[in-house]
């Protein structure tokens, strides 16, 4: 699948795409400035997934601070499906976990162990649609977790994550509206900017900043 950064002009493409669509995102564009989203560094599907359950509700100091100390009980620091099976609860939750990410983070890994889960590079060849199916079948791994995978690991250019706040937010301030959107409103508008409402997004969460 295409992923966002796969060439120089790429980024430059989508923006000019989305001011031509939509003058009130041209607007939010020249306030933001230049598009600045880069792609986080990823080993494994499995590590990203494991990341991202340790990090859920947390602010990220909090959450970096239990997912250091989750992965330095591991050989190199990268806690695997099978030593993570391995692992006694005790010694998890006494890294910081609750017991409702341990439970995630234990039914993640012996899917991943059971070939239930893509690997990283069969994920990148992978609809979107057919990854969030595919992925939210694991305990507490949601839409939204995915959506985040796919643009800030996968680089994937299309995708709108309607349920944040953040954009909501974002969409109520570029475009002025006194009550954030729903859904339908933002699919509506979005329909716009296919096939870059990775950027668009982006710009939306900027917009909060200003």
């Amino acid at each position: 699948m295409t992923a966002l950064f796969e060439s120089d002009d790429a980024a430059d493409t989508a923006v000019a795409h989305l001011r031509d669509a939509d003058a009130g995102l041209a607007a939010l564009i020249e306030r933001v400035g230049p598009f600045r989203m880069r792609l986080k560094a990823t080993a494994s599907l499995f590590g990203a997934l494991a990341e991202a359950i340790v990090y859920q509700q947390l602010s990220g100091k909090a959450a970096a601070t239990i997912h250091g100390r989750v992965c330095a009980l591991f050989p190199r620091s990268r806690p695997t499906p099978e030593l993570l099976l391995r692992a006694p609860d005790a010694t998890l939750r006494g890294a910081g976990l609750s017991r409702n990410k341990l439970l995630s983070l234990r039914d993640l890994a012996a899917r991943t162990e059971a070939g239930e889960l893509p690997t990283l590079p069969q994920a990148r060849r992978l609809p979107d649609a057919e990854l969030i199916e595919r992925l939210t079948e694991v305990r507490g791994i949601g839409r939204w977790t995915v959506e985040m995978l796919l643009m800030f690991r996968l680089g994937r250019p299309d995708v709108l994550p309607v349920d944040d706040y953040g954009i909501r937010k974002g969409f109520a301030v570029a475009f002025r509206k006194r009550a954030l959107p729903d859904r339908a409103q933002l699919d509506k508008r979005g329909a716009r900017w296919r096939p870059y409402r990775t950027v668009a997004s982006w710009y939306l969460w900027r917009a909060t900043e200003l």
